[in-house]
This record gives C-alpha cells, sequence and structure tokens, in this order.
C-alpha cells in the first residue's frame, strides 16, 4: 500500500471519533433530559454535570481532528 492510501485510512479511521462523539452527546442529553423528567427539583444540579461532561465528549471529537490534521500534514 503506498504512503498517500495509508494516511488516507488513517485519517478517516481518526475521523471515527466524530461518530463516537455523536452517540456520547445524544446519550448524555437523553440521559439528562430522563433525570429531569423525574425529578424537575434536581436540574440545575445536572445541568451543571451535563456541560461538565459535554466538554468532555467534544474534547474526544477534537483530538480526532487534530490527528486526523497532523496525518494529513505530514502526507
Amino acid at each position: 500500500m503506498e504512503n498517500s492510501a495509508a494516511s488516507l485510512i488513517g485519517m478517516g479511521l481518526s475521523a471515527a471519533g466524530f461518530a463516537g462523539s455523536g452517540v456520547g452527546l445524544g446519550y448524555l442529553f437523553g440521559k439528562t433530559i430522563e433525570a429531569v423528567a423525574r425529578q424537575p427539583g434536581a436540574e440545575p444540579k445536572l445541568t451543571k454535570y451535563l456541560w461538565i461532561g459535554v466538554a468532555f465528549v467534544e474534547a474526544i471529537a477534537l483530538y480526532g481532528l487534530v490527528i486526523a490534521f497532523i496525518i494529513m500534514g505530514k502526507s
């Protein structure tokens, strides 16, 4: 396999982190909505933890993007 083909495959695989990030965000928001529906008084505390979780999940997507750009720069 040529270097250019391998780098394109590597970029695609590193971009797969976006799919995981999308699933993670859907899970976070879905479970937060369920929890608020069950116990509305806990919404401020849950919202704080929700945004902390969103930051961590989005960091995974950004790491995948950075790795894809690094691979693109080396090819």
